[in-house]
């Protein structure tokens, strides 16, 4: 018992030194929330663009109301690549590739303090019937613009605990 209790101890000890903070320690109060509320994201091209644009909105909590001080800027690439072929030429896999190149802009000197990439793939069945891929491809879409979003905003909340937020 004594021995687990010493051990308990100095993995305390051992673990307060090691200088890891949660990403959003303070809550909505916090460093990090407070400078992804100041950023505003500028429109993104496509449908693809609208859903990235929507999902960004939503995990930075922009409000509409508060300070802008940076402008996120997004561009897309957005590829579809038949895999499977089969002997008579017909895909049966395809490969929704979205990838995204996005710059952080502070909107009072226009200077780019990020510029940084995010990317995911998603594989995709073809099957015989063209509204089920078509769907297929869709929801591909859908889960790809959330993964690009949710890097997106990791990577400003890694930039925002560098920052100091506006008093």
């Amino acid at each position: 018992m004594m021995r687990a209790l010493a051990v308990s101890a100095l993995g305390a000890f051992l673990l307060a030194g090691c200088q890891l903070q949660p990403l959003y320690a303070g809550g909505s109060n916090g460093t990090v929330a407070t400078t992804l509320s100041t950023v505003t994201v500028a429109p993104i091209q496509g449908q693809v663009g609208w859903l990235v644009y929507n999902k960004l909105k939503d995990r930075l909590g922009a409000s509409g109301t508060g300070e802008v001080r940076y402008r996120l800027n997004v561009e897309l690439d957005d590829d579809i690549v038949g895999l499977g072929i089969r002997g008579d030429r017909a895909v049966t896999r395809e490969r929704r590739s979205l990838r995204a190149r996005y710059q952080l802009v502070d909107v009072t000197t226009g200077a780019v303090v990020l510029d940084a990439t995010a990317g995911s793939d998603a594989g995709i069945d073809v099957v015989s019937s063209e509204y089920a891929t078509i769907a297929a491809e869709q929801t591909a879409a859908e889960r790809l613009s959330e993964a690009v979003a949710d890097q997106i905003v990791a990577r400003l909340g890694l930039f925002a605990t560098h920052t100091r937020a506006p008093k």
